[in-house]
């Protein structure tokens, strides 16, 4: 389950880099969508409410964690959450000397 989410996390990281590819050579300078921009695009409900519950939790969950976790460009968390993803569900190496 852990390597199926990942291999789909890790495409998504990889489209986001395509699209922020496009948007720098249209714009001639080198442009990044951060994770909170694209998050408050697709659903600035949900980003409210998680920032709302982080900041109700705690004084320095939001500013200190969220905050800069979200201010990364997408391509680089969603490709860093998806080779996590990956390593979690590899396969173990069996070792030669393991009886059974």
């Amino acid at each position: 389950m852990f390597r199926f989410f990942g291999f789909w996390i890790l495409a998504g990281g990889f489209v986001a880099l395509i699209v922020d590819g496009t948007r720098s050579i249209a714009a001639a300078r080198l442009t990044f969508t951060s994770a909170a921009d694209a998050w408050s695009a697709v659903s600035p409900d949900t980003f409210a409410l998680a920032r709302a519950r982080l900041t109700d939790l705690s004084t320095w969950a939001w500013p200190d964690v969220a905050a800069p976790l979200l201010g990364l460009p997408l391509f680089v968390l969603l490709c860093g959450l998806g080779f996590l993803l990956l390593a979690i569900g590899r396969a173990r190496r069996r070792s030669r000397y393991e009886v059974g």
